[in-house]
């Protein structure tokens, strides 16, 4: 389907993410894998889905030398609660506090992506709410300690150990919890006019 749509357009996924990168992969489009360096600074009067909508674009004005056949897709994704974002931890102790957070509780997940190329760009931006089951102390230290949640926002991935034990439901998209909300990123695709 996308892959034929595609078949003259370079298309760049635009992070490091290997969650983002083995979501992509399931549209069956082909890809490569580009990363530029960014300060991921945002002004602290934006909230959730507008801070994500801000990073995601951040990361695109990074490619300031896209060709004609390329498209660039950029994406962020934070965890907002108690109107707080929670982005990735900056130490196991900080992940504990956020897992300790969190247990118990409702949070949203915003997952924002970036479609960029030569001539225009289009932005959109997901929420997925997310119920935890309130959490023991042994299982946030068994998590933080066998499956190093430092690279996650939130400090947890919905794919793996805390996810199968601590999301009781989940109101939105699976896969923006994720990272990358596959059924509108397919949609933008499918109806993308060059």
């Amino acid at each position: 389907m996308l892959a034929e749509k595609f078949k003259d357009t370079q298309i760049i996924l635009g992070s490091q993410s290997p969650r983002r990168q083995e979501l992509l992969k399931g549209l069956d489009i082909d890809f490569t894998i580009e990363t530029r360096p960014v300060n991921e600074v945002y002004d602290t009067t934006l909230k959730a889905g507008e801070i994500t909508s801000f990073l995601s674009k951040l990361k695109a004005a990074a490619f300031d030398n896209l060709k004609e056949n390329e498209l660039l897709i950029t994406s962020d994704t934070i965890v907002w609660q108690n109107d707080q974002a929670l982005e990735k931890p900056k130490s196991a102790e900080h992940a504990k506090e956020m897992l300790q957070q969190l247990s118990g509780t409702v949070h949203e997940v915003f997952t924002s992506v970036c479609f960029t190329t030569t001539s225009k760009q289009e932005c959109i931006t997901d929420v997925t709410e997310v119920h935890f089951r309130t959490l023991t102390k042994e299982e946030i230290d068994y998590y933080i300690a066998t499956y190093k949640p430092m690279d996650k926002a939130g400090a947890y991935g919905v794919q793996d150990w805390l996810g199968y034990a601590a999301v009781e439901k989940l109101v939105g998209c699976y896969y923006n919890v994720m990272g990358l909300p596959l059924p509108r990123v397919y949609d933008v695709l499918k109806n993308w006019k060059f």
